[in-house]
Order: C-alpha cells, then structure tokens, then sequence
C-alpha cells in the first residue's frame, strides 16, 4: 500500500498503517513462541527416553551415538529457533507505538526511493520494507548527510545517491507530536524535546538523536583503539552502547554479546545502563568492575577499592604517598613491570608441593628443573618448560605404581559404590582380567593424585607474591628515596600477610604473573569497552589489554572528571595511550557539546575545570543554579527543605557529598526522609537520594544539590573537578549549599551564572 507522503494527515496515516503490521506480527510471533517451547519441551522428554546408552556390543555403540548425535542436533535447533523468535519479538516490542523516527528521500541511479528509519526493521509479507534498520549502511545517511550529494558505504563499496529530503518524527503511542524536515543532522526541536523530559531510572537508547560525531564512533569498525574524550554531558556512555549494538548488528555472523565486555565504574550504573541493548533488540555484553575483575583472580585476597582509596585519601594522603601513586600510575611502571617480567628469575619463587601433609615436589627439585633450561629463553618460557617436565614426572610416578601393593589393597578393599563409580566411564568388557586390573590400576591412581596435578595446573608450585615483593626491590625511581620505597615495599608485605593488596598492587602482581606463567588470557573477547577510563592507571590498562589479546579497544571518558584525584591528567593523557598500546591502529575522538543539563548549568559548570572554554553549552533554557550560604546547622537543613521542594517537581532529586561518611551523616540525620546510595545498591530509587560523588559519576538526575561546597571541604584546585562532576550530573536543576565560607572557585565564576543566596 502506497501513501501519499506530504501532510502531517498522510503521515499519520502511514504511521497507524505500520503500528497495525507492528501488532499482527507481534501476534503471529507470540503463537510461534508458544509452539517453539512446546516443541523445545517435548525434545527435552524424548532426549532421555531416547538416548539410554547401550555399550554392550559394538552395533549398539554406533547405534547410541548415533541417536545422542541426532537427538543433540534437534535440542539445538529448538532452542536457536526459539531464541531467533524471541529476538524478532523484541525487536517488534521495540517499534511498537513509535516505529520509526526519521525518513530519508534519496536519488540512486536515477531512481526516487523513500526510506523510514527505526530502532530495527519491518517488512511485510510481500517482502516490501516499511522501515530500516538504524544500522543498516543506508541509514548513515540520516545522521551524516545533509541535502545534496552524498555517500554511504555498503558492502559492495562506496555508494553516491542524492539525498533530496529529511524529515525527523517525535512518535509516541502511535500518533505524531511533531514532525519537521531539516538539513540538520538532528534538528535542535527534536533533541530539546528528548533532553527536556524528566530522568529516567534506567538509561534509553539515543537512536533518535544520534548527532554526527557520535555516529562517527558508533559505525566504526576498523580502528583497534578508540579513544573517546567527552565533556561531561556529550553522550558517551550512550554512544558507546549504541555502538555494542551497532556491532553485534553489522557483524551477526562473526560476533555475539559474550564475546564483548565493558568494564563499568560501578554495579550500580550497570544497572542503569542495563536496558540500553535489550530495548534495541540486543542481549547485553558482559559487565565488570575493575575491582571485581582483580578480586576474581586473586582468590582469598581482599583488593582495595577505588571507592575505599578515595576515603583513605582524604584523611591519610601524604606528599610520599604521592610519589609512590604517581610513579606507580605511570608508564614508566609498566615498561619496568614488563622487562623484569621477560627475564625475571623465578628461583626463588619455586615453593614445595604439598600433598597428604608431605612433601611430593621440594622446591629445590623444581629449581634444578628451571635451572637446566637454556638461559636465552623468555620466563614464561621456561615457566611453561617446567610446570610440563613436573607434569611428566607426575604421570612417571604413576606408571611406577600401577604394580604396588598399596594400589592393589585399595582396589581389593572397595565397596561396591566405589567399584561402580571408578568403573563408570570404563569399558572393561573387552578386556582381559590382567588389562583390567592395569585399567583399574591407572584410574585409581589419576583420581588419587589429582590434587597434585591440579596443583601443577594452577601453578600451585609458584609464588607470584614473592616474586612481586622482589620486583619491587629492583625498581625504585631516583624520584624516591630508599626510606620512601622501603617503607612501601614494608606495607605491601604488611597487607599480603594480612591478605589485603591494594588496588595499584594488585593489577600490578597479577600483570607480573601473566608476564612469566604465560596464562590467564582471553582469547575469546573481540571488543573491550572501558568506560570512566581517566580513572585507571597505566598498569591496570595494560593488564586489562593483555589478559583480552585479541581484543579491539574503546576507551571513554573525560579527564576533567578526575574525582579520584591523586595526579593531575593532563590534555594529553589519552594521546600517551598510544604509546601504551603501539600495536594497534589508534583514532582519538573529542566530544565537546554537552547535551545534559540546562544551558545555564552548563554554562556555570565548565568554568569549575581549567578546558572548560572548549565544551559548548545545548541551547536549552533553565534556571540559573543558586549558592546558598549558611551555617553548619542551616546547611543540613536547608538541604534537606531544598530537596523536598524539588521533589514535587521531579521524579529525581540527588544530594551529592563528597565523600561516603558525609552522605551516611546526613542520611543518619535524615533519616527516613531520603534514601542513601552505596556501593551495594544495584537500581536507583524515586524520590530524594544522597550518595557521593564518586557513586554519580555516569548518572544523571532532574535536580543535583551539591551539598557543603565550603574551602573547608573543598580546599584545594584538586577539588575543581569533584565539583564539575557535581554539577554536571544535573539534568535540569541546580542547586549548591554551604557551610560558611565557599570553596575559592566560586569567588572566581562570572557573577552572572550563579545566584548566591545567604541565608
């Protein structure tokens, strides 16, 4: 069915006639789901009644195999047929009520053809497409082009078409609010309207109002590292999810979400970011913190977080202690890291392996092994050499048993239970009674002394914390002294008797161990994303990328927003990742329009950090933020009377401490009147909330109070930038409190981007 497509009336037409096909094929799907899981169901019951292993004779052998081989194939044909319906399900969920957002008018050839594009595709069954896929080559034209000539790239190359229209829709339950044509990418009545509405619980897909430098980071699929530096504000977060999805649609052949990661700042804004992928048709990536990801590889050692650094530094940071971070967060930690890594000498790391209370392997028996291989090769090569010449002299030892006494009893001395299940995996039947007895023999011993060869697997005869504690005596920098790198060195073997590492010491320990052993990579994961990246080290980048080789890189952030503020980053602290990762092709990507918040909360925040001239404030109108100026008492409570007026205003409203204690003192003090945010909070509730800053960093609200903005808790120029990601985390309402005198950055912002209110 054709429409004529001029008026907003032939439009609507258009758009109900879709929403129509959008239901029935919901409905059609719904039915297929339902006798999909039926059939997955009965394939299920069958599988056991029809797979009951006969290994009595040899054709009953074949004949079994055969049928688990068959019965295999019918189990994974339900389930993917099932899931590729569920997917389609979602998909059509997806453009229900609003199926598309923009139209493209294009001359190809000489031909006139007219595009509609949506968050995926819908076609009938004719086979004639009502909507486009975001994704699709074709669609890049929404976000890039403006009218004229223009190209996009497909996969049969380059293509050249005339775009003679574009027209961007604001759908909601199947009727048109607003529809325009611009040569805009995204038309500013369009993006006003998106940015204006109130915060959401979760974080939704940007699809609509993808702008071009952020459709420059979504499509591209050739850079190995992509750096993202964007103002606070800009969209990063939302690109990069765009992106995933992006991926997962222009590569369906070659990649799933399992094999991407994201490594997020918090478990709390992986919640938020959660329904991004699902609500564009897509299963999420894996997510991971970075403490979560360290703490998994060191079992039974506690690892410092950088929330729990943050607290600390507060109160116990020191000019030595600053010096040691520094050094430790540089580069020039890492390139020692890893030449003492490639030529270490492992000897005195080597530890007995201990099995039934002896002694099986001493060390000085692991340490002759070592020694005897030739000294040009690499540690983690004769690492490797000797954990496989002890693997040897493992299964040596239990051939030499197979005949012993003490083997024989224990297989005399077995219970029937025992019998059985030694001789469950076992075909003895066309065995003589000597071969079943050596058969017997060698599973008893394997099972036996399979604690000593999971040992050797896991590398048990090695002590990563020794060797680390060694490295550390080789690589003081003339920038500290020897007291200095003594007295660290004395505190990390203080911490690891007391299992405890902290967070700069244990990326370090476990990128020194994957150095030598030669293990504990990935291989699997195509795309690492990290987000928030300006808070890791050097070191922690490092051991990240190595344990993800074959992984294509996407770091983002915004080196402004440096809360964890231990060393100043400079501009170009994300051009020096090049130098990080030589190897792969790299592309650097600045965002400076800042989307979020108010043009007046913008314009007031930038001036917190010293680039803030280079971040372009969104057209969009609001309140000016207000200081109020109080005493100590006064501040608690106007806080707290400013966060309840708000609240009838808007869904969110966000007290932002400083630190942890101070949001708990003043949940204490408020009780049941507002909830407190923690590490350990996975969504974010209605109403007031207080939490510190380093728990808002990626979130958004309708209005931020920045509580106690006095010198006396924000001191010094290290602080600037704890208060420009305060203020940025506000959508549309600003407002600071203080006790006494304010921090010296307000003395310093123009008179007219603030209201200062003395109470």
């Amino acid at each position: 069915m054709q429409f004529p497509n001029e008026t907003k009336a032939a439009e609507q037409k258009r758009v109900t006639y879709v929403d129509d096909i959008i239901n029935q094929q919901l409905q059609e799907t719904q039915i297929n789901i339902e006798q999909a899981q039926h059939e997955r169901r009965q394939v299920e019951l069958n599988f056991g009644a029809n797979t009951r292993a006969n290994y009595i004779e040899t054709d009953d052998i074949i004949e079994t195999n055969a049928t688990l081989q068959q019965q295999r194939q019918l189990m994974t044909s339900a389930v993917s047929n099932e899931e590729i319906l569920q997917q389609k399900q979602r998909a059509l969920q997806a453009l229900a009520g609003s199926p598309y957002f923009g139209r493209i008018d294009i001359q190809e050839d000489g031909d006139n053809d007219t595009l509609y594009i949506g968050t995926a595709s819908l076609s009938d069954e004719q086979g004639e497409f009502w909507v486009y896929d975001w994704r699709a080559p074709i669609a890049s034209i929404y976000y890039n082009g403006t009218l004229g000539q223009v190209h996009y790239e497909a996969p049969a190359g380059r293509q050249e078409v005339t775009l003679q229209r574009k027209r961007q829709f604001s759908i909601r339950n199947g009727q048109i609010e607003n529809m325009f044509d611009t040569n805009e990418t995204i038309g500013d009545e369009i993006l006003k309207n998106a940015l204006g509405q109130a915060s959401s619980a979760q974080m939704k897909n940007i699809v609509a109002t993808i702008q071009r430098a952020q459709n420059q980071i979504i499509r591209d699929t050739k850079t190995a590292l992509l750096i993202v530096q964007g103002a606070a504000g800009s969209g990063k977060t939302s690109t990069i999810m765009q992106r995933i999805a992006y991926l997962l649609y222009h590569s369906r052949q070659q990649l799933d979400a399992e094999q991407i990661i994201l490594f997020s700042p918090n478990n709390l804004f992986s919640n938020y970011i959660a329904q991004v992928l699902p609500s564009l048709g897509e299963k999420n990536m894996r997510q991971v913190t970075l403490q979560t990801f360290l703490a998994r590889r060191l079992h039974g050692v506690q690892i410092q977080s950088l929330f729990q650094r943050f607290e600390q530094d507060q109160t116990t940071y020191s000019p030595a202690l600053h010096q040691i971070r520094q050094y430790k967060d540089s580069l020039d930690f890492v390139t020692a890291l890893q030449a003492y890594g490639r030529q270490a000498d492992l000897t005195q790391a080597f530890c007995d392996v201990i099995f039934e209370g002896r002694v099986f392997f001493k060390k000085e028996e692991i340490q002759s092994l070592y020694h005897q291989l030739p000294q040009a090769l690499s540690s983690a090569d004769k690492f490797l050499q000797t954990k496989n010449a002890l693997i040897k002299k493992l299964q040596h030892h239990l051939h030499q048993q197979e005949q012993a006494d003490w083997v024989l009893e224990a297989l005399d001395d077995m219970s029937e239970a025992q019998y059985q299940q030694i001789t469950q995996k076992l075909n003895l039947e066309n065995y003589t009674s000597s071969q079943q007895q050596q058969l017997l023999a060698r599973k008893f011993l394997k099972d036996y002394y399979r604690p000593v060869y999971a040992a050797l697997y896991n590398d048990y005869f090695f002590d990563i914390f020794k060797l680390y504690q060694n490295f550390l005596q080789h690589v003081r920098p003339d920038s500290i002294s020897p007291t200095t790198w003594q007295e660290m060195i004395a505190d990390v073997n203080d911490n690891l008797e007391h299992h405890y590492l902290q967070l700069d010491d244990a990326s370090a320990l476990l990128y020194l161990q994957q150095l030598v052993t030669g293990s504990g990579q990935n291989q699997r994961i195509k795309y690492l994303f990290i987000d928030e990246m300006q808070d890791y080290s050097a070191m922690q980048l490092a051991y990240i990328q190595h344990s993800f080789p074959n992984a294509k890189l996407t770091l983002l952030g915004d080196i402004e927003q440096n809360v964890y503020a231990h060393q100043q980053l400079s501009q170009k602290r994300f051009e020096t990742l090049t130098h990080l990762f030589p190897q792969k092709k790299a592309a650097l990507i600045t965002l400076n329009q800042s989307y979020r918040a108010t043009a007046a909360i913008t314009n007031l925040a930038k001036q917190f950090i010293p680039s803030g001239a280079q971040i372009q404030a969104f057209n969009r109108a609001g309140e000016l933020p207000t200081l109020w100026i109080s005493d100590a008492e006064s501040c608690q409570a106007k806080t707290l009377q400013l966060a309840q007026e708000f609240a009838k205003k808007y869904r969110s409203v966000a007290i932002i401490t400083k630190t942890q204690q101070q949001a708990q003192k003043l949940s204490d003090i408020y009780q049941n009147q507002a909830s407190l945010l923690t590490e350990q909070n996975s969504k974010i509730p209605d109403g007031i909330v207080i939490l510190p800053v380093y728990l808002a960093k990626g979130l958004e609200f309708d209005c931020v109070i920045g509580y106690d903005v006095s010198t006396q808790n924000y001191s010094s120029s290290n602080d600037w930038g704890i208060l420009y990601t305060i203020a940025t985390r506000a959508l549309h309402q600003l407002n600071f409190t203080c006790n006494q005198q304010p921090a010296t950055i307000f003395q310093q912002v123009q008179p007219q981007s603030l209201h200062i209110k003395t109470i």
